[in-house]
Order: C-alpha cells, then structure tokens, then sequence
C-alpha cells in the first residue's frame, strides 16, 4: 500500500517537493519521501527507495564535510530517532527507517548556493544566447559540457514551491544585506564542491553543478538539507562523457530528458512516467548510491 509521507501525526513545519520537515521542539525530523520534482513540478510516479536513497548519500557527505564547514545532522538511526519522538506516536518501520534525519533546528538561509563546474542546463542555454552564465562572463567558443577554468558560484532565490530564480552574486549580496555573510557562503560553498570533484572522480563521476542550503546557528554558517545528491546535483558519467554532447547522468536528468520527448507544456499538470522510465530512473539512482558510499 502506497504510503502517504505526511501522514505521521506530529506538527509539521515545511512540506517541500521531495521532504517533509517537523517540529520536535528543540529538533527538527526531516523525512524523505520517494517523490521527484522536475521542472517545478511535483510528478505523480514515485520513484522507490528514492528518499532512502538520497537520505543515505546525505548522511555520507554530513560525515565527511565537518572539516569544511558544520551540518545539522544529529542522527539517521532508527532507534535514536525513536528516543526524540512521542512514545504515543505509531511508527511503520519499514517505510520510515532509513528516509529520516533527526537535525539540529537551523534559522535557514533562504538561497540556494549553486557551483558549477562545467557548463550545462539553464546555463548552457544562457551562454548560446548571450555569452554570459548567471552573471559571469564566460570564455569564447565553450562547448556544451565543457569544464570551466575554474568553479563559479550561482545562486539562486529559494522556494518550497514553484520557480528557484537565477540571480548574480552581487544581486545576492544586495538581497542579503549582509556582504560578509555572502561571501562566507560562496567560500564555503566552493570549497564543498572541490571536495566532492575530488571524491566523485575517484569513482567515475564527473560532478557537473550542485546546489547547497546553509543556516544559522548561533550565527554560526551549518549545511542543511540534503548534499551532494542525485536530486541536487548534476552527476556525469566519466566513461561516457563526452564534450559537446548531453553526458548521461546519474541524477534526475533521465527523467527530465524524459518529459521533454513529452508534449506536456511545463504549465499544466505533469503526465504519468512510464513504468519503464521509473525503473531506468531506480537504476540511476541506485548506481549513484553504489558509487558514492560504496567502493
């Protein structure tokens, strides 16, 4: 039986396209479900273990960032999640184990902090029409995929739902009031993508862009949310890649590239995946996980 995400009877504090988050008091628990967005839109397939999936590989990155910056993650254990939660409180183990973080309460920072690293997506379609990426002047005659001479940072505004807007780093910086926050965030930000550069390549994958969300404790810079996942990250394969063309990916991207074969306008609501599409997008999924947490 499909199980609805939501339905667990505590107060919730933000339902976002992918996770719930609630309100424990002095925590936060943040569920991942197996839904997926595309396009600013929530489709209607699930995508099977999806949430355990990008719970799993966050849970990695959480643990092996402390030195570049802290995270709010307490704990992804099931049974010490459990001591945090009303004893009252009814559970399904199968579904909810393994898709639940148990964090510290953060005040978010309400922008995403966007890297990339090779050219591609609403970027590569920004510089064919005006040779500009997010604010940057980009070098002459780039090809698609191409590898910038070094990480840019472009973010941009945040919504739970509907469109995340491009803005310039100066338009950051305006919007933020705070230029010293702004560039903490872009350090920071660019130091956890080289670092994940790093490690993915090790292991056959090229990360094209990613997207970080940071929060305040204490007025101290914490990473939040979800890191260096398929949901939030371009992942290319390194066998297959190849400059000039759309590398395969192990992300969403299988999905998207399939709603765009699709007459659907973007505007109205998503079609229904094709079983064969879910199970290709499991696939991809379960090959990201393998790869980043397992040798």
């Amino acid at each position: 039986m499909k199980r609805n995400i939501a339905d667990l009877d505590l107060p919730l504090l933000r339902k976002g396209k992918v996770r719930e988050v609630y309100n424990l008091g002095s925590k936060l628990l943040m569920v991942a479900s197996d839904r997926v967005s595309a396009f600013d839109h929530v489709l209607p397939n699930e995508i099977p273990n999806k949430g355990k999936i990008l719970t799993k590989i966050s849970t990695f990155w959480f643990e092996n960032t402390k030195d570049i910056v802290d995270n709010h993650m307490i704990s992804t254990d099931f049974k010490e999640i459990k001591k945090a939660l009303p004893k009252t409180l009814k559970v399904n183990e199968a579904y909810y184990k393994e898709r639940m973080m148990l964090v510290k309460k953060a005040k978010r920072i309400d922008f995403e902090c966007v890297v990339r690293g090779y050219i591609a997506g609403s970027m590569w379609k920004e510089y064919q029409e005006t040779g500009m990426g997010c604010g940057y002047k980009l070098p002459d005659n780039l090809k698609q995929a191409q590898k910038l001479p070094e990480p840019i940072f472009t973010p941009a505004t945040k919504a739970d739902t509907g469109h995340d807007v491009n803005i310039s780093f100066e338009e950051m910086k305006k919007l933020m009031k705070n230029d010293k926050l702004a560039d903490q965030l872009k350090e920071i930000s660019i130091k956890l993508y080289e670092y994940g550069e790093e490690y993915l390549k090790q292991r056959g994958i090229i990360l094209a862009d990613t997207k970080f969300e940071f929060g305040l404790i204490d007025d101290k810079i914490v990473l939040i949310d979800e890191v260096l996942t398929p949901d939030s990250s371009r992942f290319w394969d390194i066998k297959t890649y190849k400059i000039g063309t759309s590398p395969i990916s192990l992300d969403k991207q299988f999905i998207r590239d399939y709603l765009e074969k699709t007459k659907w306008d973007k505007k109205s609501a998503p079609p229904i995946i094709p079983s064969d599409v879910v199970s290709g997008a499991v696939e991809k999924y379960k090959q990201a996980l393998n790869r980043v947490v397992h040798d």
